[in-house]
């Protein structure tokens, strides 16, 4: 008789362990350095996804836990979190951020067969080169940015002496590059273009160079940490310079670092999807939580997403089933509507300009925004409610 309990409690708990089964994901970024700012913001995007997927009873049946990487940004850290994750047995990281991150590391994902959606990484070799079809994005990309910035610029600074700098990272060389070259396909010829190293905190030698070009605008290819220093660094020697960048400044730390130096700052990034129905509960959730939805928080909600109704699809969480459904699927998310193409790259709108004021980033007038997509002008449509054909 005690046999048959015991191998019964056993039997118990087996059937238990099967019920209350966990599926380890992974999230990946700079979760300490100089870009903890955007860790963060991948970080809270992921709880949140991982607490409202649970709260609804999980993916088939499975609770999701998560699993924390900080790459700080660093390359090799990158590979290292990527192999951690490997170790765990993950299925799926949301990751990385910084494309210089994600690169190196989508080799790993593809060798150990783990599916790798990146909220953030904008360059464009992350999905042209991609070195296995389980590679994804769910933000646009930098030739897509430097399109939308270079045109803004000819139409609205035509006789601006332009400098580009960059701070020959993958990603801000990268959108410095692009950025350029359409300028140049518009007829505009930069007055200076010179790289800068990240990580300093004295620019002044760059700022007075700039300066004694008289350069009416700054278009610089890097992150907001750098961006503020030099934004602070431009105003304390008189310089009324117009600075423009990328997406790497969708942060409230740029104007924690600039304060009002930071005022007029340009910046592209997709349009915001704070502003969308679909993520008004999620983005009042966090606001009850003294949270922010900021930057990439709701484009790492919106990969989860993608991925979790996958494996419903899939009917597991096995990688070739998942990249079949993630290739086939049409996905609702907090950012929209979506699918993949061919490359791994999302089919979303691209990109508009913001501008900095009063501490926080908004569009710009939106009758100024140039050469948006369609469907850019269609989802600001959705969310402004401007019109699309003078948007355009």
């Amino acid at each position: 008789m005690k046999k048959a309990l015991l191998a019964g409690a056993a039997l118990n708990l087996v059937f238990a362990g099967s019920a209350f089964a966990d599926i380890t994901i992974g999230v990946a970024g700079p979760m300490t350095g100089q870009y903890a700012s955007f860790g963060q913001q991948l970080k809270v995007g992921a709880e949140q996804a991982v607490a409202d997927i649970n709260a609804k009873g999980g993916v088939n049946g499975e609770m999701l836990k998560l699993s924390v990487g900080d790459d700080a940004c660093d390359p090799k850290q990158a590979v290292a979190v990527a192999n951690q994750f490997a170790s765990q047995g993950v299925p799926f990281v949301a990751g990385h951020f910084c494309s210089g991150s994600s690169i190196p590391a989508s080799q790993v994902y593809a060798d150990e067969q783990i599916v790798q959606i990146s909220p953030a990484s904008t360059n464009p070799a992350f999905t042209d080169q991609r070195p296995g079809p389980g590679i994804y994005r769910v933000c646009g990309r930098d030739d897509q940015q430097g399109e939308v910035a270079a045109a803004y610029i000819a139409k609205n600074f035509p006789d601006a002496k332009v400098a580009i700098i960059n701070d020959k990272t993958a990603y801000g060389k990268g959108l410095a590059d692009e950025t350029q070259k359409n300028l140049e396909k518009q007829g505009v010829k930069p007055a200076l273009v010179e790289s800068y190293t990240a990580g300093e905190k004295d620019y002044t030698a760059l700022v007075t160079k700039l300066k004694q070009a008289g350069v009416d605008l700054l278009y610089i290819g890097g992150y907001h940490t750098e961006a503020g220093l030099m934004a602070r660094q431009m105003k304390e020697q008189g310089m009324d310079t117009q600075i423009m960048s990328g997406d790497a400044l969708v942060t409230d730390e740029y104007w924690a670092i600039t304060g009002d130096a930071g005022q007029g700052t340009l910046m592209t990034f997709s349009p915001d999807p704070r502003k969308n129905e679909a993520a008004k509960p999620v983005v009042d959730e966090l606001n009850k939580k003294g949270q922010t939805a900021e930057g990439y928080v709701l484009y790492t909600y919106a990969a989860i997403q993608a991925w979790a109704q996958a494996v419903e699809k899939a009917g597991s969480t096995d990688y070739d089933p998942v990249v079949k459904a993630l290739d086939d699927g049409d996905f609702n998310t907090v950012i929209g509507d979506l699918s993949f193409d061919d490359k791994g790259d999302v089919t979303l709108p691209g990109y508009v300009v913001y501008e900095w004021k009063d501490g926080k980033y908004d569009y710009v007038n939106v009758a100024e925004n140039t050469d948006m997509t369609e469907k850019g002008g269609d989802q600001l449509k959705a969310s402004e409610g401007v019109d699309t054909e003078k948007a355009k």
